[in-house]
């Protein structure tokens, strides 16, 4: 038996529904059909991708593993398909970008709309993902360029600095630090802080520890949250206080002080990274136009305000 796509797809559907009459009604074949394709598929391979019994249906580990290549390997299909297409309509490529909420709080809007206007014959797909899951996204080609933070050094990958951001301590109002023109990192000590996520900011948290430790402690984190406005909206609750990049100060929520850190030169990087092969011409396209136009089209963003801001 040559396995094929189909093979996949009933497996999936068994796989998603852990049932075979629902599994059959999803795709439109009759149960007894696929009760075979799956027997045989087992058979064919080797293995025991299912465990069945008159009650239940369950992926044995090899299904599971199983599963995730298959998944995998209809995205792949399914994106091929789709360039395929969109060529057929005059469109020479589609563009998958991953990015992270500093990426879209910066300079990435102006960079994407200025390049649509350049290439309006690319369709472009923007992904949220953090930095760790951007990595995983460009191994497996799920996407072509990533927008991430921090220095990324890995063999057989390339990168452009996009934005460096200075930390900033914000503060409720109210707060004893509020009405403070500048502070050091140091007088945090005994403050209790809200952060992201360890998990999900791990880029990061990994330069916020650093930069804690080499003046003498570690923050006394109280809560978490999974995004740069739930942990401004938790700051804003009273809660406690947190160090981020200036990128919060033209969109901070009512009831909040961004107070700049003097002590602190380290800055925060984000980073357009990608593979280095030239596989795309898409991808090539984007490349080329972020080395030619990008200091361009900061200054006419005015992405230096918040420097400036940061200076007066």
């Amino acid at each position: 038996m040559a396995l094929d796509l189909r093979h996949f797809r009933c497996f999936v559907a068994v796989a998603e529904e852990l049932h075979f009459h629902r599994a059959a009604e999803r795709l439109g074949v009759a149960q007894p059909a696929l009760s075979r394709t799956i027997k045989n598929l087992e058979q064919e391979l080797g293995v025991t991708l299912l465990e069945r019994n008159n009650r239940k249906v369950e992926l044995t580990e090899v299904g599971k593993s199983f599963l995730r290549g298959c998944r995998e390997c209809l995205e792949n299909t399914n994106r091929i398909i789709k360039d395929v297409q969109l060529s057929q309509q005059g469109i020479i490529g589609t563009l998958r970008i991953g990015y992270t909420e500093n990426a879209m709080n910066g300079l990435l809007p102006c960079l994407i709309k200025e390049f649509k206007n350049q290439a309006p014959d690319i369709e472009i797909f923007l992904i949220h993902s953090v930095t760790s899951e951007q990595l995983g996204q460009l191994e497996d080609r799920t996407i072509d360029l990533g927008f991430a933070t921090g220095n990324i050094s890995r063999p057989g990958y390339a990168s452009i600095r996009i934005q460096s951001e200075r930390f900033v301590c914000v503060v409720y109002e109210g707060h004893h630090l509020a009405s403070r023109k500048n502070l050091r990192l140091s007088e945090l000590v005994d403050e209790p802080m809200i952060q992201g996520a360890k998990e999900h900011w791990q880029h990061y948290h990994s330069h916020l520890i650093a930069l804690f430790r080499h003046v003498g402690f570690d923050p006394k984190i109280v809560q978490e949250g999974l995004t740069t406005t739930e942990v401004q909206q938790l700051v804003a609750c009273g809660i406690g206080i947190t160090v981020l990049t200036e990128t919060v100060v033209e969109s901070l929520p009512p009831g909040l002080v961004v107070i700049p850190i003097v002590d602190v030169n380290e800055r925060l990087d984000t980073i357009a990274v990608w593979r280095s092969e030239p596989n795309k011409v898409a991808k090539e396209q984007f490349v080329s136009f972020l080395r030619q136009s990008l200091s361009t089209v900061a200054d006419e963003e005015g992405w230096h305000r918040q420097s400036n801001w940061l200076q007066a």
